[in-house]
């Protein structure tokens, strides 16, 4: 029977994961094994009803540049005793790579182990995947997808913050990002938006729903006093994800509830709920200013790979055959900037619970805290004019409500405990 190697995708789509596959198949079918591509990731794996291609050249040839996945997705989590080592026995299956993020990942280092103590000798190389930037990798090196996603996301962010100038209206937008706000801050700084927040930013200040929208007035009355009568201002959907559950419970918006009993974000619009209570809080000050939501998520997901993220997913998929033909497996493949190839392996990233922890924007880093400094926010030398439209604009200083500290004409820095 013909050797062959798997492939299968999980959790949400990226930009680039079609060249990933597309590579991975390219080497190994030039050495002779045969491809299979699983659909629906882990869902149907173990229990005899998996869904298979059979990838050859030219299959693979015609989705290398392509958005999506050729491979159906799913978030299905498989416990351990769903576990069977059937298809990859009557498959000859030596290789089993899994493209997705920490849970694909968490789910692939479970396998691993389940594997050997069944003493079957099958390969396991996971290549991380996240347009949310939030993998800790070497070097500093972003996560296939995250480019391609922030370039979308700026060309959309554009045509928004034209809109904003010619209709003199201000936009509030809601970017993906769970556990970190990597998205919103480059593709805020990249299109030179006033206001940009993300959860990291809150390491000083507790957030709440109050605070985001008096951050966003702090900029509106900011431009107003200086004669802009337009802007954008994006929000990192983290926020939502740190939030106490009584806070979002009582924001005035309808939500459902999962089972036990925590509002289902995914549900409703980010940007809609943070739009309707700033709308509330403005009329309540009597500014009038028109703003409108704009929810940035699936439209990023699916886009085609920009050229970094073609190259950097080319690599990954070398790269995972170079790993296979030195013996590793239960491991993430990683690359540097250089293209040096590497295991990561689960028990040197993951904390006690077994979970990856994300890579968190560093505020403090010198890009963070040059884009933060040039924010327009009220600050305390604005006082005497805000006070045209706010009756107390030290409420507003974004500052304040931040807790950090300003410094005239120098890049700001959170307060020191």
């Amino acid at each position: 029977m013909q050797t062959s190697i798997a492939i299968l995708c999980a959790g949400g789509p990226a930009p680039g994961i079609n060249t990933v596959i597309s590579t991975i198949a390219k080497v190994f079918l030039k050495d002779g094994y045969q491809v299979f591509g699983i659909h629906d990731g882990y869902k149907n794996l173990f229990n005899g009803k998996a869904e298979v291609v059979d990838i050859d050249f030219h299959y693979a040839d015609r989705i290398f540049p392509r958005g999506g996945s050729t491979l159906r997705m799913s978030r299905y989590k498989p416990t351990v005793e769903e576990f069977s080592a059937d298809f990859f026995i009557e498959n000859n299956v030596k290789l089993l790579v899994t493209i997705g993020g920490d849970d694909t990942a968490s789910s692939s280092n479970r396998l691993t182990k389940w594997l050997e103590s069944q003493n079957i000798n099958i390969q396991n190389i996971h290549v991380p995947k996240t347009i949310d930037n939030d993998i800790p990798l070497p070097d500093l090196m972003p996560t296939f997808g995250f480019n391609s996603a922030k370039d979308e996301g700026v060309r959309i962010g554009n045509t928004i913050y034209e809109d904003s100038r010619t209709s003199s209206t201000w936009f509030v937008i809601s970017s993906m990002g769970r556990s970190a706000g990597h998205l919103a801050f480059e593709i805020g700084a990249s299109c030179h938006y006033p206001v940009i927040i993300i959860p990291e930013m809150f390491d000083k200040s507790k957030v709440t729903l109050n605070k985001i929208v008096d951050l966003i007035i702090s900029s509106m009355v900011k431009r107003k006093i200086n004669n802009v009568d337009h802007g954008v201002a994006i929000v990192s959907e983290g926020v939502f994800h740190i939030l106490d559950d009584e806070e979002i419970r009582n924001c005035g918006i309808t939500f459902t509830f999962d089972a036990h009993g925590h509002p289902e974000l995914g549900n409703v619009s980010k940007a809609h709920i943070i739009n309707v209570l700033l709308q509330k809080k403005l009329k309540e000050l009597g500014i009038d200013i028109k703003s409108r939501p704009v929810e940035l998520g699936y439209e990023l997901r699916c886009c085609r790979p920009v050229a970094f993220d073609l190259t950097l997913c080319t690599v990954l998929g070398m790269g995972v055959k170079k790993l296979f033909e030195q013996g590793y497996k239960g491991c993430i493949v990683s690359t540097t900037r250089m293209a040096e190839i590497m295991p990561i392996f689960m028990k040197d990233i993951e904390d006690e619970t077994g979970k990856i922890p994300p890579r968190l924007v560093d505020i403090n880093s010198e890009f963070a805290r040059m884009v933060l400094s040039d924010l327009h926010v009220l600050n305390e030398n604005d006082y005497e004019k805000a006070s045209a439209f706010l009756s107390d604009p030290a409420a507003f200083d974004f500052f304040k409500i931040m807790n950090w500290e300003y410094v005239p004409s120098a890049v700001l820095r959170p307060i020191e405990d």
